[in-house]
């Protein structure tokens, strides 16, 4: 098996798409833009489980770890196809190569690196905009395959899409050309009529790049449409956790002082709120104790907690004589 099918077939690493999604075109600000919605194909759902508890190493902005090469800051916006709107609260995974062409988590000859590994693997949640913000570095390209990041976009347990963003030839490979001493392959040397994934169309694939003279790095912008109007597709677990109890969404939001955070329960129940920064970290655990059924308004003030003003994930979690279950969502604390 070659180099680009080993990748097309080691999962997590491999989730391709062939097929264009959101018309875009770029803007004097270097951002690209959505003139219509275009809905993006879906295929397999990705590995990453609902709990934030579980995931301190995916759950995160930077995931750069050790990994040299110039900074890319990506910003991604989540459409909904029916209003082209903004979809708040969906869960954006991406993963790339290393500067060398290498990925995480595969070691063997076409991929000599380390199965425990976790660096340029990352997922965050995204805000009232419908965006979403990683640090990264630029990837670099490998035999058989021109420079790319993957994604993946999770509306719910039943419904997710995944596919591919690259950039444009000549503003990647001057990149390549000014930091030659670290990216030491040199230019990129495919076009993107024989890379297998995008010879069918690209256009609508292309994330902008744009140089950020005050940090001496660069800025990435895409917009991807998906299927709904807010969170659409109702899988298992959804369906089992609405059995128990809702979450609202946080009012106001975004908010200055505090905010309330509505909840419905089914029952009386055990309750605890879980507040996550961008970086994965529990930065503050909740413990409500009995509740009763009904909706239960709970009043939360960040930076009562000594919390700074940024955006937060609170993950509730209900406890009752059914089981425990959980649902998150993002707060965005302002000045």
């Amino acid at each position: 098996m070659d180099r680009k099918n080993f990748i097309k077939s080691v999962g997590l690493a491999g989730f391709g798409l062939t097929l264009p999604f959101s018309k875009l075109t770029a803007s004097p600000s270097g951002d690209t833009t959505t003139d219509s919605c275009t809905l993006i194909p879906s295929e397999t759902e990705g590995p990453f489980p609902l709990d934030l508890t579980a995931n301190t190493t995916f759950f995160r902005q930077d995931v750069r770890e050790d990994r040299d090469g110039v900074q890319f800051n990506l910003k991604m916006k989540i459409l909904g196809l029916d209003n082209c709107e903004p979809m708040s609260n969906v869960r954006v995974n991406i993963w790339h190569c290393d500067k060398d062409g290498i990925y995480s988590g595969y070691n063997n000859n076409m991929n000599p690196s380390d199965t425990n590994a976790t660096y340029l693997r990352g997922y965050q949640m995204t805000d009232s905009n419908g965006e979403v913000e990683f640090i990264t570095i630029f990837p670099g390209w490998y035999e058989g395959r021109i420079c790319h990041i993957h994604f993946q976009v999770y509306v719910s347990t039943s419904y997710s899409v995944v596919s591919q963003m690259s950039f444009d030839i000549d503003t990647k490979n001057q990149i390549y050309s000014d930091y030659s001493t670290i990216y030491t392959k040199g230019s990129d040397p495919m076009t993107f009529s024989n890379d297998n994934i995008f010879s069918d169309g690209y256009s609508y694939q292309i994330c902008s790049i744009s140089e950020n003279t005050t940090t001496g790095s660069y800025d990435g912008y895409i917009e991807v449409s998906v299927q709904g109007e807010g969170t659409v597709g109702v899988g298992h677990i959804e369906k089992q956790n609405t059995k128990q109890f809702s979450l609202g969404q946080n009012f106001p939001n975004p908010f200055v002082d505090q905010t309330v955070i509505p909840i419905t329960l089914k029952q009386d129940s055990e309750v605890k709120i879980m507040l996550f920064d961008l970086q994965g970290r529990m930065v503050n655990n909740i413990n409500l104790g009995s509740l009763s059924s009904g909706t239960q308004d709970v009043v939360i003030n960040p930076s009562n907690m000594g919390l700074s003003a940024q955006s937060y994930i609170y993950q509730v979690e209900v406890t009752n004589s059914n089981g425990t279950y959980k649902e998150y969502k993002m707060m965005t604390s302002s000045k």
